[in-house]
């Protein structure tokens, strides 16, 4: 009966100290949100263009804005936001993520005023190529400090804040300008990295970078903000240490790394996603919700339906935030594809009933009810997850440079999509169009299924180990040849 008391209350001190660590994650959560307020940045900046376009149409600046120039607008941000991308990478791990967070306000600020105060098309066009510059460096840092910050156990979670503060970033730039006017709505944008500065200042630095910098105090100290008085700091910190001594050890020139098995496979699965995200329609489907409303008969003015696009987009991103560790990546990337291209496939065939003069008003439902259930379905999935899978796949020495590399994708492809989508609907018809966005989303099902592995609940160690560390043999004259598989001597 005593030992069976002793038991009780041992189990007792067991889970109340485990509710304390519970209770601790809650910094872990507020740094999330206060870094990714960096991903409300990019989407003022993406948002930007569908209030404001209509209002430079309407001269509401002292020059005139043609639709050729409208179109260099909207793509200068992707072009600058490709500039970012390696500029990046050669400098996250020497200046750290949080200074590289707090220095990135300066262009975002500079090309805001450029936007407010222009004179001619092209002080627009440098200002969205310095916003764009910024966005696309704060896509690169954002998630990896969020993963670095987070325990395995919600790092899912955290990751998916990133695209979250995106779409509520759009949603946002739709609602304000409803209300304001093309130079209203700047300004408004413009406060918001001044907000992002003064709450930054709040937050640590990551624990790996103060470890990869050899200051293991500062580490010490990151890691017990975010873990709290009851985290076990010092064995996380040991095994933070022992897995950059491995990498230390293992360190090869940067070309070379990339020839590792895990390396190769972690950036085919980055550029994969990237690609998929952006070719499965996404933007168009966006860009084409009033078009789309219109065409199903929808009597609602186009800055409603675009902001009940947006709600709707926030909403289901924020459903992922809660889900994500739960289900686990895949199986959201699965039904998100899945969906989304039966969702393009019956709004492609819509169009084209309708171009072949069919009678399609008993049928107007389709493409409303189509581009709803897409919208929900990429922002359960391939909108927040792929920013997500950079920041956990990629061995430990190329992390920086391939997420970049993984951005730069992104960016490219999303420039592409920008810039020719009005062409590419002129030259094949809006039917085959979306058709073109099924084929890629049917490929993408079968990417998902044998390529992309589960993360959830996985260390970063175990990841690499999931995709093939340890499969690369070293050659003889290397000296970590003489560690075993145990990594004895």
């Amino acid at each position: 009966m005593t030992s069976e008391k002793i038991a009780m209350t041992q189990r007792a001190m067991v889970e109340e100290q485990q509710a304390r660590i519970g209770n601790q994650k809650w910094t872990q959560y507020l740094a999330a949100f206060i870094a990714t307020i960096g991903g409300f940045i990019v989407g003022t900046a993406l948002g930007w263009t569908a209030p404001a376009g209509p209002m430079m149409e309407n001269n509401q600046y002292s020059f005139v804005v043609s639709n050729e120039s409208l179109a260099w607008i909207g793509a200068c941000m992707p072009l600058g936001a490709m500039l970012g991308c390696p500029v990046t990478a050669g400098l996250v791990d020497k200046w750290g993520r949080k200074n590289m967070m707090l220095m990135l306000c300066i262009p975002t600020l500079v090309g805001w005023a450029m936007i407010i105060w222009a004179e001619s098309v092209t002080w627009i066009c440098v200002g969205r190529l310095l916003t764009g510059f910024a966005t696309g460096s704060l896509s690169i840092i954002v998630p990896l400090y969020t993963s670095e910050i987070a325990e395995k156990e919600i790092r899912g979670t955290l990751g998916t804040y990133f695209q979250l503060q995106v779409t509520a970033g759009i949603l946002f730039t739709y609602i304000i300008g409803s209300y304001f006017n093309v130079f209203g709505l700047s300004i408004i944008c413009a406060i918001i990295p001044i907000v992002y500065l003064a709450l930054m200042v709040l937050i640590p630095e990551s624990p790996l970078f103060h470890l990869m910098k050899g200051n293991v105090e500062k580490a010490r100290l990151s890691l017990r903000y975010f873990r709290g008085p009851y985290g076990t700091v010092d064995q996380e910190l040991s095994i933070m240490q022992d897995s950059l001594a491995k990498t230390e050890r293992e360190r090869v020139p940067l070309m070379e790394a990339f020839q590792t098995t895990p390396a190769k496979r972690g950036l085919f699965i980055g550029l994969g996603v990237m690609l998929l995200q952006q070719f499965s329609g996404c933007n168009a489907v966006i860009f084409y919700a009033t078009f789309i409303f219109k065409e199903a008969g929808s009597a609602m003015e186009p800055n409603t339906s675009t902001i009940i696009v947006g709600i709707m987009s926030v909403i289901a991103t924020y459903v992922s935030t809660l889900i994500v560790d739960k289900l686990g990546r895949k199986i959201l990337l699965l039904c998100s594809i899945i969906v989304m291209a039966i969702c393009t496939l019956l709004i492609g065939a819509f169009f084209y009933m309708k171009a072949n003069e069919y009678d399609v008003s008993s049928i107007g439902f389709i493409p409303l009810m189509s581009l709803c259930v897409f919208i929900i379905l990429f922002s359960l999935g391939f909108g927040p997850i792929p920013w997500m899978l950079i920041g956990e796949i990629f061995p430990a020495q190329i992390k920086g440079t391939a997420c970049s590399i993984a951005c730069l994708a992104n960016w490219f492809f999303a420039f592409i999509v920008t810039k020719f989508f009005t062409s590419l609907v002129a030259a094949i018809h809006i039917y085959n169009t979306f058709w073109l966005f099924t084929f890629f989303s049917i490929f993408g099902t079968f990417f998902v299924i044998c390529i992309i592995p589960e993360t959830k609940g996985k260390t970063m160690d175990e990841i690499q180990e999931m995709l093939g560390a340890g499969s690369d043999l070293s050659p003889p004259t290397h000296a970590n040849t003489s560690i075993d598989t145990k990594g004895k001597y």
